[in-house]
C-alpha cells in the first residue's frame, strides 16, 4: 500500500503527531507499505534534512494557518502515485487543501484529529471558538464529513469530540495508537543522563517531559510540588523534578522565574528537549512520570514511560486515563492544583516493593495496548478496509450529547 501524511509541519518541537507518523511509518515500511510525508514546512527548514521519511515540503506557509498555493497543485499531480492519504490535524490548511484537491478525484482520505476536537478548548479559548465556529461549517466540517474515516486514538478522543461542535458528521473509527519503546542499551543511557546532570544522581525523579505549556498542566505542577513538599513543614529530600522540554517561550521563563521565586531551583532541573539515548535515559532514570495535563489526547510520552517500565502520574483529562487505573500503572487524579498534589502525595511515600510491582504492571500495560507493531498493523488493516469499501457505519450522537 502506497500511503502519504499531510502534516501542517515536521518540526519535531510539535510532539505527539509527527512523532506519531514517524514511529507508526517505520513499522508500516517494514510490513511492506510505503510512506511519505507532505508538510507546510519550507524546503530549508533545519528538520527537513534528516527527517527519517521521504518528505515533499511545500512551504513555507502563510502565517499559522500554513496556506501555500502549492499544496492543492501537488495533490492533484500526485494523487494516482498513493492508495490512501492520512491527513495529520485540522485547522489548518493541511485538512482543508487536502480535502479540496481530492473530493473530486475519487481519492480516499483519513483524518487523525490528534485531539483538536476536545472540548477543553472551547471552555479555555473561548474567542477563539467562536472564530471557529466562523470556520467550521464551510470548512473542518466539511473536511470531516467526506473523510473516508476520522481516525481516533482512544475511545475517549471520540466520545470528546462530538461535544464541540453541534453541527457534527463522520464515519468514526477507533485505532490502536502506540510507540516503538526504548532502544538501545538501558543502563548505558541512563549513566548518558546522570553524567550530563550530575545533580540528579541518586535522587528520586519525578520526570514530566512534553512541551512546557499551559495546556499541559505545567504551572499546577509547580504549584503541587511547592504545596505539597515545601508548604506543609516538609521538604521534598532526594525528590527532584525534572521539567524536560523546550523552555525558551514566554510562559516557560515565567515558570522558571516562579520556581527561583519560590526557592525551589535547587529541587527542578531544566534540561531543556531531550531525544534519542538522552530521552530514554531521562525515563530509565526516572522513579515515576508525571503528566497533569487539561488536555491530552492520546500521550505518547505516556505510553514511552509505560514502556520504560515507569509509573505514570496522569489528570484525568489524559485521555488513556481508564486504561491507566484499570491496568494499575499509576495514578489519576483531577487536572488542578488539588489534583495534582494529591497525585505527588499518593505517589511520595511508595516504597521500592511497590514501585518493583508497579514496573512490571507498566510494561504489561505498554505490550498489551501501546506496542507500536500492533498499532501499525491495525492502521493498515483499517485502511484495507477502507479501499475495498467495507465503510463503518456512523452512528450519531445520543441525545445527551451536546
Amino acid at each position: 500500500m502506497r500511503i502519504v501524511h499531510v502534516i501542517h509541519s515536521a518540526n519535531p518541537a510539535g510532539g505527539g503527531p509527527i512523532e506519531g507518523i514517524k514511529q507508526l511509518s517505520e513499522v508500516s515500511r517494514h510490513l511492506g507499505n510505503s510512506v511519505e510525508v507532505v508538510s507546510l514546512d519550507a524546503p530549508n527548514a533545519p528538520w527537513i534534512s534528516d527527517f527519517p521519511l521521504p518528505i515533499h515540503p511545500l512551504g513555507p506557509g502563510w502565517l499559522s494557518y500554513g496556506f501555500t498555493p502549492k499544496l492543492i497543485p501537488w495533490l492533484r499531480e500526485h494523487a494516482n502515485n498513493y492508495d490512501m492519504f492520512v491527513v495529520n490535524g485540522i485547522w489548518q490548511f493541511n485538512s482543508f487543501g487536502t480535502r479540496r484537491a481530492l473530493r473530486k478525484m475519487g481519492k480516499p482520505y483519513c483524518v487523525f484529529t490528534h485531539g483538536m476536537l476536545d472540548p477543553w478548548f472551547k471552555k479555555r479559548y473561548p474567542l477563539k471558538h467562536l472564530k471557529k465556529w466562523l470556520y467550521w461549517p464551510w470548512a473542518e466540517y466539511r473536511v470531516l464529513r467526506d473523510a473516508a474515516a476520522v481516525l481516533f486514538t482512544c475511545e475517549e478522543e471520540r466520545v470528546q469530540a462530538r461535544r464541540s461542535f453541534w453541527l457534527y458528521r463522520c464515519n468514526e473509527i477507533v485505532v490502536n495508537y502506540g510507540t516503538a519503546g526504548p532502544r538501545g542499551d538501558a543502563r548505558a543511557q541512563k549513566e548518558l543522563f546522570l553524567q550530563k546532570f550530575p545533580g540528579l544522581r541518586g535522587k528520586r525523579i519525578l520526570l514530566f517531559l512534553g512541551r512546557i505549556h499551559v495546556k499541559k498542566g505545567c504551572r499546577e505542577l509547580i504549584e503541587a510540588f511547592r504545596k505539597v513538599f515545601f508548604q506543609r513543614g516538609r521538604n521534598a529530600g532526594d525528590i527532584r523534578l525534572v521539567m524536560a522540554g523546550p523552555a525558551d517561550s514566554d510562559f516557560a521563563r515565567a515558570l522558571k522565574n516562579d520556581v527561583a521565586r519560590f526557592g525551589l531551583a535547587d529541587w527542578v532541573t531544566w534540561p531543556g528537549m531531550l531525544g534519542g539515548d538522552l530521552k530514554w535515559g531521562a525515563f530509565h532514570a526516572a522513579d515515576a512520570f508525571i503528566l497533569p495535563s487539561h488536555q491530552e489526547n492520546f500521550g505518547i510520552s505516556v505510553a514511552e514511560a509505560l514502556a520504560c517500565a515507569v509509573p505514570v502520574l496522569i489528570s484525568n483529562k489524559v485521555n488513556i486515563w481508564r486504561e491507566i487505573e484499570q491496568d494499575e500503572a499509576g495514578f489519576v487524579e483531577s487536572d488542578d492544583v488539588a489534583g495534582t498534589a494529591r497525585l505527588l502525595e499518593r505517589w511520595a511515600p511508595r516504597d521500592a516493593h511497590w514501585r518493583q510491582l508497579a514496573s512490571a504492571r507498566c510494561r504489561e500495560s505498554f505490550l498489551r495496548r501501546f506496542e507500536i507493531t500492533n498499532a501499525a498493523e491495525g492502521l493498515i488493516h483499517v485502511f484495507r478496509e477502507l479501499l475495498d469499501g467495507e465503510k463503518r457505519t456512523f452512528q450519531p450522537p445520543t441525545s445527551n450529547v451536546q
